[in-house]
This record gives C-alpha cells, sequence and structure tokens, in this order.
C-alpha cells in the first residue's frame, strides 16, 4: 500500500509552458521549511525534465513523482 503524502504547500502550473513551472517551483519551494514538501503539478511535458534536473542540482528531493493522463505530479522536499 503506497503512503499517501502530505504537501505543506502545492502549486498549479497547468498551462504554463517552459520556462515557468520550473521558475515558479523555484520561487515557492523557498516560501516553505526545510523538511516540508511542495506538491507541483505541470502538464508540460518538458517540467519532467527540467524540474527533476534543477532538483538534483540544487539537492532536494523528489520524494515522488506521477504522470496520470499529461499531468505531472511532483512532491518535492526542500533540503536546504
Amino acid at each position: 500500500m503506497k503512503r499517501e503524502i502530505r504537501p505543506d504547500r502545492e502549486l498549479d502550473c497547468i498551462g504554463l509552458y517552459c520556462p515557468m513551472p520550473i521558475a515558479r517551483t523555484k520561487e515557492e519551494i523557498e516560501k516553505i521549511r526545510v523538511g516540508e514538501v511542495l506538491k507541483v503539478e505541470a502538464d508540460d511535458p518538458a517540467a519532467e525534465e527540467d524540474i527533476t534536473r534543477w532538483a538534483k542540482r540544487v539537492g532536494h528531493e523528489i520524494v515522488s513523482f506521477e504522470k496520470d493522463e499529461g499531468i505531472l505530479t511532483f512532491y518535492i522536499r526542500r533540503t536546504k
């Protein structure tokens, strides 16, 4: 059984295209505390690679990633 992740903040990037999903994600992650989780939803196919690479580069943890009918959902834990 999959554990439900409860985000501390949510960001809706549906309908936004590169570079807006990654830019908005960077802004929102700064609004939560270290250890908290940001949920990001996007439908720009480029967001999958952009957000994944950004999180790895800056050291944030992608706790979960789901792709369902064109909607990408990221749960990102702020680590610093």
